[in-house]
């Protein structure tokens, strides 16, 4: 009966030390057995992109002459996309109907350059002379003096001032119509004078369409 018995107690003490052992196993840094636990991926060295390459150079073609529409085909045929175009007239207009449109003058001019520069077309409406020079450059915007904007479009002017400068525009015919289309109306007078400093003060404008005189 002794014999049994210490064997019995043997028995129970490995089994015991068995079940701790395995438990210890499954709480080692998780409540997931030890198979599951993830491992950390190795440590690679970081690359570096390398940057991209220059574009392609293609030749541009002259689209002087051409109707807009005809010439953004044309440039685009010759692999251009980055594609722009202006009022040469400087009064702002936008191309909403790029086949009512005519090319005066482009930048860059003809010749080989990178595919993906930035060509500008300078353009006036078809029934429209081409200026002698293109009037259409973005003017600075006005920072603390007041730019003289007599003959300048409506839209020009407005565009020229801070966006948040109070700015009032009137006839300057006896016929008190309402300035709609700002870029086919002309400033006739300003208040403030040109060159004067600008400090917030509203601005006041009066102007008739580009066809008739102030």
């Amino acid at each position: 009966m002794r014999t049994n018995f210490t064997t019995g107690l043997i028995a129970a003490a490995a089994l015991t030390l068995t079940l701790t052992a395995c438990e210890g196993d499954n709480k080692v840094g998780s409540d997931k057995p030890r198979g599951t636990q993830a491992t950390e991926a190795p440590t690679t060295a970081a690359t570096t992109k390398a940057p991209e390459a220059d574009a392609e150079p293609a030749a541009l073609p002259d689209m002087t002459g051409k109707g807009l529409q005809s010439a953004q085909d044309q440039a685009q045929a010759s692999g251009f996309y980055n594609l722009h175009s202006h009022d040469a007239l400087g009064r702002g207009r936008a191309q909403a109907l790029d086949r009512n449109w005519k090319v005066c003058g482009q930048t860059p001019s003809a010749g080989e350059h990178p595919a993906d520069v930035k060509i500008d077309f300078a353009t006036v409406k078809l029934e429209e002379t081409c200026p002698t020079k293109d009037q259409g450059v973005d003017e600075p915007q006005a920072k603390s003096t007041m730019p003289d904007f007599a003959g300048k479009s409506v839209k020009v002017a407005r565009q020229s001032l801070d966006t948040s400068t109070s700015l009032t525009v009137t006839d300057a015919s006896p016929e008190g119509r309402m300035v709609l289309m700002e870029s086919n109306w002309q400033v006739c007078t300003q208040e403030p004078a040109a060159g004067a400093k600008l400090d917030g003060q509203p601005v006041a404008l009066t102007a008739v369409k580009f066809d008739e005189s102030c």
